[in-house]
C-alpha cells in the first residue's frame, strides 16, 4: 500500500500548511464591554464644562460665557450578582463661572465661598448631599432613579453614562441609542424630535477600549428655532473605558455649531461648548476614618 501513496509537491502542501493559520488570524478579537462595581465602593470623576455662545442678533455682538468645574461621586450601596449596582450620585464640590456681555463675571466656588451669589442658591445646597438614588444595570441602563425635586439643579434628567452593547463586540462594531428630545415651538407647543447616538468600538489597547460617539437627527427639521434647541443637546466625541476595572476613565465631548435665522433673518447664534470627564485616584483612608472602621472599634 505504500507503494500507492502519493506525495503533494513541496510547493503545494507549504502553500497549505501556511494558508491554515493565516485563515484562523482574521477572525477579530471580541470584547465584552460591562460596567463594575464594589459596595462601598466610591468612584469620582473630575468634570469640566465650558461653553461660549454667541448671538450677534444686533450690533454688537452678544456672548455668554461658562467654565463649570466640579468632582462628581458615585457612592455604590450594593451590587447584585448580575452586576446591577444601586449607588448615590453626588456632587463633592464645585467651581462656576459665568460672564455676560455688558456684565461682571459671577463666580461661585463651594470649597472656598460661604455665601454663594445671587442665582447659585440652589447649587451650594445640593453640593455634597446625595442628588439621587441610581440603579443601573451592567450596561449602563438605569433601571430606577429616585431623587428630591430640590436637587434638580446638578442632577439633570437623561443619560448618566454611555450604554454598552449587548454581546462581546470587535474592533468597529457600532451599536446605537434611540431616544427623542422634547423642543418648545415658537407657538408655545411641545415638539418630540426622534435622535439616536451611535458608538462605535474604534479601538482596544493594553485594556482601553476607544470608543467614538455621535449624535445624529432622525427627525427632519427646517426651523432654525428649533435647530438652536437641538445643538445643545447633541453630543460627538470620545470616550476611553478600562475594559478590567468596568468604568470610564476619560471622555471628551465638542460641539461647534452655528444656526441662522433663529430670530429673524438677521439673527445668528454660534455654539461652541466642550465636555470632558476624568477618573480620578481613589482617595486613602484617613487615620480617623481606619479608626472608626477598625474591629476593636466594632466591639465597643
Amino acid at each position: 500500500m505504500a507503494g500507492n501513496i502519493r506525495l503533494l509537491p513541496l510547493g503545494l502542501s507549504a502553500l497549505l500548511i501556511l494558508t491554515i493559520p493565516a485563515q484562523a488570524d482574521t477572525q477579530a478579537a471580541q470584547y465584552t464591554l460591562r460596567y463594575k462595581f464594589q459596595p462601598g465602593q466610591r468612584v469620582r470623576w473630575k468634570v469640566v464644562h465650558r461653553s461660549n455662545v454667541r448671538t450677534p442678533v444686533s450690533d454688537p455682538t452678544k456672548v455668554a460665557e461658562t467654565l463649570s468645574e466640579s468632582v462628581k461621586v458615585w457612592r455604590v450601596t450594593s451590587v447584585r450578582p448580575d452586576g446591577t449596582a444601586t449607588f448615590a450620585h453626588l456632587v463633592e464640590n464645585v467651581d462656576m463661572r459665568q460672564k455676560l456681555t455688558g456684565r461682571k463675571e459671577v463666580r461661585y466656588n463651594s470649597l472656598t465661598d460661604k455665601k454663594p451669589p445671587h442665582g447659585f442658591e440652589t447649587v451650594a445646597k445640593s453640593i455634597g448631599v446625595p442628588l439621587s438614588i441610581v440603579t443601573m444595570d451592567a450596561r449602563g441602563k438605569i433601571l430606577d432613579r429616585q431623587r428630591r425635586p430640590e436637587q434638580a439643579a446638578l442632577d439633570q434628567d437623561g443619560q448618566m453614562t454611555i450604554p454598552l452593547p449587548e454581546k462581546p463586540v470587535p474592533v468597529g462594531h457600532t451599536w446605537t441609542l434611540p431616544y427623542e428630545i422634547a423642543v418648545r415651538l415658537p407657538t408655545g407647543g411641545i415638539k418630540k424630535i426622534k435622535t439616536q447616538q451611535t458608538f462605535t468600538l474604534t479601538g482596544v489597547k493594553t485594556g482601553i477600549a476607544t470608543i467614538g460617539v455621535a449624535t445624529q437627527i432622525l427627525t427632519p427639521v427646517h426651523d432654525p428655532a428649533i435647530e438652536a434647541q437641538l445643538i445643545q443637546r447633541e453630543s460627538n466625541g470620545t470616550v476611553r473605558f478600562d475594559i478590567d476595572a468596568g468604568r470610564i476613565i476619560h471622555q471628551r465631548m465638542d460641539v461647534d455649531k452655528r444656526v441662522v435665522g433663529f430670530r429673524g433673518k438677521a439673527s445668528s447664534l454660534h455654539y461652541l461648548t466642550r465636555f470632558t470627564e476624568e477618573l480620578l485616584p481613589t482617595p486613602a483612608k484617613t487615620a480617623r476614618h481606619a479608626k472608626t472602621n477598625s474591629p476593636e472599634t466594632d466591639k465597643r
